[in-house]
This record gives structure tokens, C-alpha cells and sequence, in this order.
């Protein structure tokens, strides 16, 4: 059988950036360490290229949200680094966790019951300090099968930690209520942006996840945080329109005059949406505007600064994901996590 051809989309994980974002944000955590939540595929960047990396910095504890994320995290580190934070939600989730020997993070009365049921152990504990998502109500800490949990680390999470909200120190508050009504062994509360909130949201361990990637969801992070992501897409024609010729769907760009232009094949499934569209692609020191609106699978750009550029070129999309948050108006977790399975990276 003929192997199948290269892919005309990659995207390059700069894996050196991902290690030294791990360190700064295990340095700005002072004297708690830092975590990973590798969630998603890691955010989307590939289990197989990110996890390894921040193994290789220095991270011993990560974070997945899904029972079928396991396995492919369990090639890269033990079982009892990784944790699950949807915890077990019936017995053949229970059977998984004492199989894989990954931590279950318990999250309601619900999962405590099936947890010692199915024989018990070491787990987490989420309580809820305000998001109600998900994690144990407050009034509830004090029921018997909560006490009666091997609590290695108590967690919470943040709802509003990028910004300078009242509720941040409403819920370190009530996170402080919790620790002293539950044992435990050690506590956790911060996320990359909570990192900055102050020593006071550290404890013992942090969990990072969009600022690994290159999220920056607070400015104090905006000079410690290195682009990870870029992605770029070959040339697959290169077009010559005359003057009054239209583009794309709904025919939004008339061409003003005679113009060289490049068509690109990546589009929705690929994670690059219409809220591209207006933005440019770059080559070096060349900007290539997109013209008209993304059409599915294709993209069409303007060649008049690069006038060199063949079919079979690469061109790179600027991916700061600042930046391309305000450019698209999608949150900086949405930039990540849409990039599609036919980049190689």
C-alpha cells in the first residue's frame, strides 16, 4: 500500500517553551510545586510531545478530566502522578482506577460511596468553594464517608483568578474553612492564573494548564509565559485574480485590482474558524491578509508581499495566544483546544 503523503498543516510544539513555562510557574508557586493538568491532549498540543517534556523539567504531579485520558498519560509516568479530577461516577470506573493505580479525585457523596465500596484507598478530594462545578458541598465535608477518605491532597478551584475579583478571597476563605474540617495530606487551590494571586492561594501544590501552553490570563504572567503553538499550512495553489474578481463564501472580497494570491488548506475542522477571518498570515517579514471569509477546508491569502512564494510553501499563522484572542475573540483555552487532528505535529 502507498504510504500516505505528508500533511499540508503542522504545527510545531516548542517543547523548550513548554519545560521553561513549567519552571516559571513552579518558581512563581515559591514554596508549594507545581502541577500539570494535561487534560484535552494537552490543551490539544499531543500527550506523546508535552507530557514527556514537563516530565523531563522537573513535574511529578499531573491531571486529567477523563477516565479514557488515562492510558495514553500512564505510557509517560506512574500511575501515582496522575489524577483523575472527574473522579468515578460508577463501579467500572472504580474497577479502572485500582486497575491503572491512577488517583481518583473524589467529587461528591455520590463518588466517596462507590470509592469505598469498591474497596477504598488513597484518593483525592475536590471541595466545592464557590464555581459549583464540580467537588463536595461545603455542608456535606463532615458526613461520615468523606471523613472516612484517605485524603492525599485536598483541592478547590478558582472561578474568577484572572481577574481581581472579591471572590477570589471569598473562596481562599472558604477553602481554609475546609482544610480544617477534612484531613488530608496536602492541599491545592491554584491555578495559573491563581499562581499570582499571592502566596496565600499556594499550599502545597499548584495546578497549572493554560499558562503551560502559552495562555497568559493575567498581565503579571506576560513576561514570564513562552508561545508553544505555531502553526503553519502549505500553499496548494497559487491563484491570479483580475480586477472585480470575488472570493469565498458569500463572495465578501471583491479583488480592487490584479492580485497574486495563495490558497491554503486548513479551515473549521482544523480548529481556524471564521473569527479569522481579517487576520494575516505571515511569511518572514511579509503579512498575508486573509481575503474574504474562511470556506471550510480553505483559506485564501494575498501574496503582494511575498511575491516569491510557490505552491508548496509554508506560511505561519501568528498564534501569541494573547494576541489572537482579541484578533478571533475566542478565549485563549478555545485557541487550543480547537486545533484539529490533521496538523502533524
Amino acid at each position: 500500500m502507498t504510504l500516505t503523503p505528508p500533511p499540508t498543516l503542522k504545527l510545531r510544539i516548542d517543547r523548550t517553551a513548554l519545560a521553561d513555562n513549567w519552571r516559571a510557574l513552579d518558581r512563581l508557586s515559591g514554596k508549594a510545586r507545581a502541577g500539570a493538568a494535561v487534560k484535552a491532549d494537552c490543551y490539544g498540543l499531543g500527550v506523546e510531545h508535552c507530557v514527556p517534556a514537563l516530565r523531563d523539567a522537573g513535574c511529578r504531579d499531573f491531571f486529567v478530566a477523563h477516565w479514557s485520558e488515562v492510558p495514553a498519560v500512564l505510557g509517560h509516568i506512574p500511575p501515582e502522578q496522575l489524577a483523575v479530577l472527574h473522579g468515578p461516577i460508577n463501579e467500572a470506573e472504580v474497577a479502572f482506577a485500582k486497575e491503572t493505580g491512577a488517583i481518583p479525585v473524589i467529587d461528591s457523596l455520590h463518588q466517596a460511596r462507590l470509592w469505598k465500596e469498591g474497596g477504598g484507598g488513597p484518593c483525592h478530594l475536590m471541595v466545592d468553594s464557590g464555581i459549583n462545578r464540580l467537588g463536595v458541598a461545603r455542608k456535606n465535608i463532615g458526613d461520615p464517608v468523606i471523613q472516612a477518605l484517605d485524603v492525599q491532597v485536598l483541592l478547590s478551584h478558582l472561578a474568577c483568578a484572572d481577574e481581581d475579583s472579591d471572590m477570589n478571597a471569598q473562596q481562599l476563605a472558604d477553602f481554609n474553612e475546609a482544610r480544617s474540617a477534612v484531613e488530608h495530606r496536602e492541599a491545592s487551590l491554584a491555578n495559573s492564573a491563581g499562581i499570582v494571586l499571592g502566596e496565600a492561594y499556594h499550599f502545597d501544590l499548584t495546578r497549572p494548564g493554560l499558562a503551560l501552553y502559552g495562555g497568559v490570563p493575567r498581565p503579571e504572567l506576560a513576561g514570564e509565559i513562552l508561545q508553544v503553538a505555531y502553526p503553519y499550512a502549505a500553499v496548494i495553489q497559487v491563484r491570479e485574480l483580475s480586477a472585480g474578481d470575488t472570493v469565498g463564501y458569500n463572495a465578501t472580497f471583491t479583488a480592487p485590482e490584479d492580485m497574486r494570491v495563495g490558497v491554503l488548506s486548513l479551515g473549521y475542522a482544523d480548529g481556524i474558524l471564521r473569527a479569522w477571518s481579517g487576520a494575516s498570515f505571515q511569511r518572514g517579514n511579509a503579512s498575508l491578509p486573509i481575503l474574504g471569509k474562511v470556506s471550510m477546508d480553505m483559506i485564501v491569502i494575498d501574496l503582494a508581499q511575498a511575491p516569491d512564494i510557490a505552491e508548496g510553501d509554508w506560511v505561519e499563522l501568528p498564534y501569541h495566544l494573547p494576541d489572537a484572542a482579541q484578533q478571533t475573540s475566542l478565549s485563549q483555552y478555545e485557541l487550543l483546544t480547537v486545533l484539529g487532528h490533521r496538523f502533524q505535529r
